[in-house]
């Protein structure tokens, strides 16, 4: 979500640079598209039967010529890895600043990960590959204080 953020911040900051006509269309149409775009995000984890931030989760860890069971298991990962998340940041809201709490968030990524990823498709080299990509998105979340503690 925070992409779209920065786009649009960027195409107000252009239209106020110039507000001759022509950049006024190019400035609501490049709106347009932004909103269709953003939209087709939400629709897409709609039809998957997620909320935004898991169909994030989900789209990290995601991978090619999944089965549906598989897929769905993958839905049920993002989900738990949320709700985990979720529940123990909100006991550690300054986790980003101390080592202990940094490596309790990456034990649980990983354990959430080696308990719930259909195990044929994803190896073990995998799943820490994906913990590591989960905890670094986590991290720059809270960091830019962005990350999804409130449901």
């Amino acid at each position: 979500m925070m992409d779209y953020y920065r786009r649009y911040l960027e195409i107000v900051a252009e239209y106020n640079r110039e507000k001759d006509w022509v950049t006024v269309e190019q400035t609501f149409a490049e709106l347009v598209k932004l909103a269709n775009s953003l939209d087709a995000e939400q629709r897409r984890a709609a039809e998957e039967g997620l909320s935004d931030d898991e169909y994030v989760l989900f789209q990290l860890l995601f991978k090619d010529n999944l089965s549906k069971a598989d897929r769905e298991k993958l839905k049920q990962a993002s989900k738990s890895l949320l709700a985990s998340l979720r529940e123990l940041l909100q006991r550690m809201p300054a986790w980003t600043q101390n080592s202990q709490t940094q490596a309790e968030v990456k034990v649980l990524v990983l354990d959430t990960l080696w308990q719930s990823l259909p195990r044929p498709p994803f190896t073990d080299r995998e799943a820490e590959q994906l913990a590591d990509r989960i905890y670094d998105y986590v991290w720059q979340r809270s960091t830019s204080g962005e990350f999804l503690v409130d449901a």
